[in-house]
């Protein structure tokens, strides 16, 4: 029983060290402002990188769910219409529940693969493929 304790003991000191909260996965916050009638993300390819996804697949998602029409533009993105700052956050919000966010394990390690004419989303944390709606 003695030899298991040290033996134990000693894999438990080859252990990493636990970080902080554990949350590597922070969305940035969306900074946005309306000028007339258009609405402007300004750093959304900031929040795209964050997600790891194609900027040109968030936008096309949010013009569908905010019913108008979007640009991209370097590292910003324009819409047409205003929209009110908590609105945004929460499409950016319901976009990575849907199409980052794995359903199994519930980490953000996915990619968006296509198959014929079918999505999924592949984790690469616990291998799981799941079917997700084309945007």
């Amino acid at each position: 029983m003695k030899e298991y304790e040290e033996l134990l003991k000693r894999a438990q000191s080859q252990l990493p060290q636990e970080k902080g909260s554990g949350e590597r996965f922070e969305i940035p916050r969306v900074r946005s402002s309306v000028i007339g009638m258009r609405t402007m993300i300004y750093n959304f390819k900031e929040i795209a990188d964050a997600l790891n996804r194609n900027p040109k697949h968030l936008v096309k998602f949010l013009t569908n769910e905010m019913a108008t029409a979007g640009t991209l533009e370097e590292t910003r993105a324009t819409f047409q219409g205003k929209f009110p700052h908590d609105t945004l956050e929460r499409l950016v919000g319901i976009y990575t529940e849907n199409f980052v966010v794995c359903p199994v394990c519930n980490r953000p390690d996915t990619k968006i693969v296509k198959e014929r004419r079918l999505f999924f989303l592949l984790c690469e944390a616990c291998g799981a493929k799941s079917s997700i709606k084309a945007v």
